[in-house]
């Protein structure tokens, strides 16, 4: 078996969890405090959530779109497979290990995306971000934690709280959604969503390489 090799530590912001990114063969996986978060073999699902946030957005001249947590970089190079060269996406990313590790290790896994001048990054909570952007994005992509579950963070329970999601909906232009990605697809959560006026569509997509199947949730502000 080939062994695996850690390459960097880091602490996660307002926490004292380690995240630290390991390497075994080409297979490359990000951990937080000790448990596997994500690697870059099983990733279909980043393109799922991409796939359901951005398509609808093709044809708009000028697209603007949040995604939180940049992971490995996958949701953001698909989301920007499906936007015109006028649009401008914005990635939240509370972490600046994980920036510079899609800057120089993790690059070439997703074609380096980082370096598309349509995108800015901005290394802080996702939340901070919408509240400070209110009615400015068409699309807001959530693939933080393990989705609503959580994983690093207690304070990514309020993101997904009611409370939240009413300030997510908030930061959407008119016809915007919101596109999340959930490990488990927690049936409580589509509940939130509706009770924030939201209207919701679950999609299950089965894991590349991998068992079972995750949700994205994808939320348009009820009229």
């Amino acid at each position: 078996m080939i062994p695996s090799e850690l390459l960097d530590t880091t602490t996660v912001p307002g926490t004292e969890t380690e995240m630290s990114l390991h390497r075994r063969g080409e297979v490359f996986s990000i951990r937080v405090g000790g448990v596997e978060l994500m690697n870059n073999f099983i990733y279909g699902i980043d393109c799922g959530l991409a796939d359901h946030g951005c398509a609808a957005l093709a044809d708009r001249d000028k697209a603007r779109v949040l995604i939180g947590g940049l992971g490995m970089g996958f949701t953001l190079a698909r989301a920007l497979s499906h936007l015109g060269p006028a649009s401008r996406v914005i990635v939240a990313e509370l972490v600046p290990a994980v920036v510079h590790w899609n800057e120089t290790i993790l690059g070439d896994l997703a074609d380096h995306p980082l370096r598309d001048k349509r995108v800015t990054v901005v290394e802080d909570d996702v939340g901070k971000v919408m509240r400070s952007q209110p009615g400015s994005f068409d699309a807001i992509l959530l693939d933080v934690d393990n989705g609503p579950e959580g994983l690093t963070r207690r304070s990514n329970d309020t993101l997904y709280s009611r409370t939240g999601l009413t300030r997510t909906r908030g930061a959407l232009r008119p016809g915007g959604l919101l596109a999340v990605w959930s490990l488990s697809g927690d049936r409580s959560f589509g509940e939130r969503l509706r009770r924030a006026s939201f209207s919701v569509q679950e999609h299950r997509i089965k894991k590349r390489g991998g068992r079972g199947r995750q949700t994205i949730f994808v939320a348009r502000p009820s009229t």
